[in-house]
């Protein structure tokens, strides 16, 4: 077993560490994977299994292992499902339901990425070479497999989930993916209102240098990232990585797309996904579920069951198998709200949203109006210290939106007790009736700034009658090159969430400076007044279902 996760020679010598823990991975291998350790077959009624290497450019190999479905030959082909590794995950990440796949009848092949644990090369995020890898890997399982040439798929999680999407759009061999908990703009996922995502960029650095290589480009990306250096040559790089950029070359090849991330995703945040499922033209799939990144994903990788990973076999079975099991006949978008317990179906994003609620920002809280007219609004200004938490917070990457997705209870803060010299903060009246918020708020404010660069981060809030404010959803705005003194109208386009409020309650936006997920800009001793001019009142627009 030792030698099948032997380094190829061009690669570096691994860290102690990562040979320590291939052993602890081969010998889990020998424990959930029948047949592995002794001749690597399993018994006559099942798939077989072994691991493989797969070179895919000359001193570089990744490392992969292989589930052939029993009966499978050159007479009788069976479809295949590549599977690329999560981000610092080896190739038994998948080794539960890449076996279920071939218990089902599919060659379930998954491999560690390029760069990370004992595969080759460096990591390139999602780069040039880690597409061209993926043809790689399926021309490899076509030669050395029965694989159908007119049946391959693709299914990932988060980095999976990415190179699946990357995959489908530059090889036209692939007929189906499904992208869970995966991105699609690597530029808003990381710089959303040009803002650094800083914890979900830190935990992923620290993840990479601490199970790979990470490639001179990617340390390089790093830097300017940290420190908003060269942020031209930063978003070219993140477009070069982002399925996006490709859309029309996805929907010309025709692969049938499936997407499904979280809600609470604290590093590839729903917007995008949204944004990018509405540009597709193929037979395509929305879902959202409470949770953060991969969390829905985690039940199903163990083999427990999950909704996840039902409608990803589902989804290719209809699309790889022909499989008439309906899911083709089911509303596309399938949205989970949080806090609630039923799916609901859409034939449409757009669709989610049936009306909108909007407020106007008055003095000391909302006024409700009808349509905003331009010239409507009295004029007013609040001003506030920056550099200080307010307390209120989007939270900790994982571990907040974990504990919402299980034990329902989401960031609450007491808005009677946030401190008005740090934070701004509007209510609304009590609500007649309940309120079911459904995709993306927007906020239209006026800054003035007292320097030319800052940040600010909003957020709205369920607040019940003992003023328990209970996170709704939120955005960070960051900008640059502004007059000071001067002010300027800020659009900044919230999360989109599915969230009920129930009745007697009011909705609050509350707007300070701090928040640990986030790299804000605001100079020392600098502060932030929001207005409403007459000529360009402020407002929110909350979207109702």
């Amino acid at each position: 077993m030792r030698e099948r996760y032997e380094r190829t020679p061009a690669a570096p010598r691994p860290r102690r560490a990562r040979t320590r823990l291939a052993a602890v991975l081969a010998l889990l291998a020998a424990l959930l994977v029948p047949g592995v350790g002794g001749a690597q077959q399993a018994s006559a009624a099942g798939p077989s299994f072994r691991f493989v290497d797969i070179p895919v450019a000359p001193g570089v190999a990744l490392k992969a292992n292989v589930y052939v479905p029993a009966g499978a030959d050159a007479a009788h082909p069976a479809p295949v499902v590549v599977m690329p590794a999560s981000w610092s995950m080896p190739t038994l990440e998948y080794v539960v339901p890449a076996r279920q796949l071939a218990e089902s009848g599919y060659i379930a092949l998954s491999y560690t990425a390029r760069g990370f644990w004992l595969s080759g090369g460096e990591i390139g995020v999602a780069g040039p070479d880690d597409v061209a890898d993926i043809s790689r890997v399926i021309d490899w399982a076509l030669a050395n497999t029965p694989a159908d040439a007119s049946r391959i798929g693709m299914a990932g999680v988060s980095y999976g989930a990415g190179l699946g999407l990357l995959g489908a759009a530059h090889d036209p061999r692939i007929k189906a993916v499904a992208a869970l908990s995966g991105w699609a703009d690597l530029v808003d996922s990381i710089y959303m209102g040009q803002t650094q995502h800083v914890q979900s960029a830190a935990g992923l650095a620290v993840a990479g240098y601490l199970t790979g290589r990470p490639s001179s480009e990617f340390s390089q990306f790093l830097v300017d990232f940290l420190t908003t250096a060269n942020v031209p040559e930063l978003i070219a790089w993140a477009n070069v990585r982002s399925p996006a950029t490709y859309v029309d070359r996805l929907n010309a090849n025709g692969a049938a797309v499936m997407l499904a991330n979280a809600w609470g995703d604290s590093i590839f945040p729903p917007n995008q996904l949204a944004e990018f499922y509405g540009r597709l033209t193929v037979p395509k799939r929305l879902e959202f579920r409470p949770g953060d990144h991969a969390t829905p994903e985690i039940p199903g990788l163990a083999g427990l069951p999950n909704d996840t990973w039902a409608n990803t076999r589902a989804w290719l079975d209809r699309y790889l198998k022909g499989t008439d099991n309906g899911i083709d006949r089911q509303p596309p978008v399938q949205i989970k709200p949080r806090l609630e317990g039923g799916y609901e179906g859409y034939a449409d994003w757009a669709d989610l949203t049936g009306s909108r609620l909007d407020l106007r920002l008055g003095d000391n809280g909302w006024s409700r109006t009808g349509p905003l007219a331009p010239d409507a609004g009295t004029g007013w200004s609040t001003r506030i210290g920056t550099n200080v938490d307010s307390g209120a917070n989007g939270g900790i990457i994982f571990l907040t939106n974990l504990v919402e997705e299980y034990l329902r209870i989401p960031p609450t803060v007491s808005v009677p007790m946030l401190p008005r010299a740090v934070a701004a903060v509007w209510q609304s009246d009590r609500l007649a009736a309940e309120s079911q918020v459904r995709g993306t708020a927007n906020l239209h404010v006026t800054v003035t700034p007292t320097a030319s660069q800052g940040t600010f981060i909003a957020y709205l809030y369920d607040v019940d009658a003992l003023g328990v404010g209970r996170l709704v959803t939120h955005a960070p705005y960051t900008f640059f090159g502004k007059q000071a003194w001067r002010p300027f109208a800020a659009d900044v386009e919230l999360l989109a969430t599915a969230y009920d409020v129930p009745a007697g309650h009011r909705l609050a936006l509350v707007v300070d400076t701090v928040d640990l997920l986030y790299l804000e800009q605001n100079p020392a001793l600098s502060s932030l007044a929001f207005g409403s001019p007459a000529a360009d009142p402020s407002w929110i627009s909350v979207p109702l279902r």
